[in-house]
């Protein structure tokens, strides 16, 4: 009776030691990467980006909305949007992913509908656009040709001679050490310059830091 025994129990010890070792094994072979998680701030249809902006449809018939991707002052990668001109997508889509790469932060890129196409309220909460139809006489903006980057760190500054006016947006101040700031020789001003834009920094009457245009 004893030897009828011995055989089965070792085939069972040595079963349950192979399925053992395969339950151990499993969780290495099923392991995933966790991706960082990209953070939306707006998710507008064109249609809701164009709402109440008062430009006549040859203009609206100009526009895209595209969506671009940056790291806010967070830290964080978010995705955002810019209503330009279809003439400037592929410029501001180079932009956007130099600034990407070199993880120059962006406060926000919200289309100013989200303010009520008050220019003013749109530079107070530092945030970034192309397209909005006003001043028409002379903005860039009013047909998309134009991109103002992080407002409120790179505050419009008068120069001599025009000190009577006010610098925008209020209570800004201009700081070249805070990272989203611009200045001569940085990167992502050297590289709309590349792409062809004007810097506002050059402009006769202003320091219009945060303004590139086409």
């Amino acid at each position: 009776m004893k030897s009828f025994f011995k055989t089965p129990i070792f085939v069972l010890i040595a079963l349950c030691s192979c399925n053992s070792n395969q339950r151990r094994e499993k969780p290495l072979n099923t392991r995933k990467e966790v991706k960082n998680e990209v953070i939306v701030d707006c998710r507008y249809t064109l249609k809701e980006a164009i709402s109440g902006s008062g430009a006549p449809q040859s203009v609206l018939d100009q526009l895209e909305l595209i969506d671009v991707r940056y790291y806010s002052t967070d830290g964080k990668v978010h995705q955002g949007q810019i209503l330009t001109n279809r003439k400037m997508v592929d410029k501001i889509k180079a932009v956007f992913q130099f600034i990407l790469t070199n993880k120059f932060p962006v406060a926000h890129a919200i289309p100013v509908v989200k303010y009520n196409w008050n220019d003013d309220r749109s530079m107070q909460d530092n945030n970034t656009y192309s397209f909005c139809y006003r001043d028409i006489s002379f903005s860039k903006h009013a047909h998309g040709m134009a991109i103002d980057i992080n407002p409120y760190f790179n505050p419009v500054r008068w120069k001599a001679g025009h000190e009577n006016r006010q610098n925008k947006p209020v209570g800004a101040h201009y700081d070249p050490q805070i990272p989203g700031t611009f200045y001569k020789n940085n990167p992502v001003v050297r590289r709309f310059k590349n792409l062809g834009f004007r810097w506002g920094h050059t402009f006769t009457a202003k320091y219009d830091d945060h303004h590139f245009e086409i």
